[in-house]
C-alpha cells in the first residue's frame, strides 16, 4: 500500500551557515562592530545578544535576511521576547521548530477527514504517516495538505510505493 510521511524538519546545517554569515556581517558593520551583538545556537534554540532595543532588531533583521538567503524558513522560528541581561544589555530565544507537534497533526488529520479523501492517516511521533490504495489519493492529500497554509514548514518524505 503506498505511504508517505508528512514531517517538519529544520537543516541545521543551514542554519549555523547563516549564523557564520551573520557573525562576520556583525563584525564588518560600523554600528555593530564593537559591540556585544552575537548569535549562538545550543542544539534547538538561538539567543540572540545585543546592546540596546535599536540593535536587536538590527540583529533579528541580519538574521531573517541570511536564513531567507540559505533557504531556511522562517516559519520554523518560533521568536520569544527580548528580556533585560547583564550588563543593560538584552537576550533573545528563538526556538527552532523540529518535528510536528501534537495539535499541528491532529488539525491535519481533521481537515483530511473531513475533506471525505480515502486515505488512513497515522500521528507517529512528531510525523504523520499517510497511506491510501492508489498513489492518486496520495497526491491529492500532498496538495490539500500544502493548500491548507500551515504556520510550520512541512516536507512530504519517505515515499513507498
Amino acid at each position: 500500500m503506498p505511504s508517505f510521511d508528512v514531517v517538519s524538519r529544520t537543516d541545521l546545517a543551514e542554519v549555523d551557515n547563516a549564523l557564520n554569515g551573520v557573525a562576520r556581517e556583525i563584525k564588518q558593520r560600523f554600528d555593530l562592530a564593537n559591540t556585544k551583538c552575537a548569535v549562538v545556537r545550543s542544539d534547538d534554540a538561538l539567543t540572540l545578544t545585543a546592546d540596546d532595543t535599536m540593535k536587536m532588531t538590527q540583529v533579528e533583521e541580519l538574521l531573517k535576511k541570511y536564513l531567507a538567503l540559505r533557504k531556511v524558513e522562517l516559519g520554523a522560528l518560533d521568536w520569544g521576547e527580548p528580556q533585560n541581561a547583564a550588563g543593560g544589555s538584552l537576550r533573545e530565544t528563538v526556538s527552532i521548530k523540529q518535528g510536528i507537534d501534537s495539535d499541528l497533526g491532529r488539525k491535519i488529520s481533521k481537515e483530511v477527514k473531513s475533506a471525505k479523501m480515502k486515505v488512513q492517516l497515522a500521528i507517529q511521533g512528531n510525523e504523520l504517516r499517510v497511506s491510501a490504495k492508489k498513489r492518486d489519493d496520495l497526491q491529492e492529500v500532498i496538495a490539500f495538505i500544502k493548500d491548507m497554509k500551515n504556520s510550520q514548514p512541512l516536507q512530504f518524505v519517505n515515499y513507498r510505493d
